[in-house]
């Protein structure tokens, strides 16, 4: 599956580490404001797609959707943990610290109700973990 025309592609890959589901929660965190249809320019995927996504997120609590004159503005919770077994043990705040930039992260944190991001999730690792 190619990506939309105008998406953002480092490489031809047929696969990437995140899915959509964090590539959209991603773009709504670094721009609250941003419309579907640059989300789906950016993750490259449709339009209806990033609707589906947000509701997901939404539904479960990892965003909330308020409603601006006509636009909308997403709220980020940063303190859930994810959702997969292997790594419920993080919160999203350490997917967010993965990605965004550090002003980016605390305007997350701010407009989440915190005062600023927990310290583990800027603290940059400076090794691997150990191999079992």
């Amino acid at each position: 599956m190619s990506p939309r025309t105008g998406a953002a592609v480092v490489q031809e890959s047929t696969w990437t580490f995140l899915t959509n589901h964090a590539h959209v929660l991603l773009c709504l965190a670094m721009d609250p404001e941003v419309r579907m249809r640059e989300v789906a320019d950016k993750v490259g995927i449709t339009e209806r797609a990033v609707q589906k996504i947000v509701a997901d997120l939404e539904e479960s609590g990892y965003l909330t959707r308020v409603r601006a004159g006509r636009r909308n503005r997403y709220q980020v919770h940063p303190h859930l943990p994810l959702r997969h077994p292997i790594e419920s043990h993080q919160c999203v705040d350490a997917l967010l610290a993965l990605v965004l930039e550090p002003d980016e992260l605390d305007a997350v944190f701010s407009a989440s109700g915190a005062r600023s991001a927990p310290a583990q999730a800027t603290r940059p690792r400076t090794r691997a973990p150990p191999r079992r």
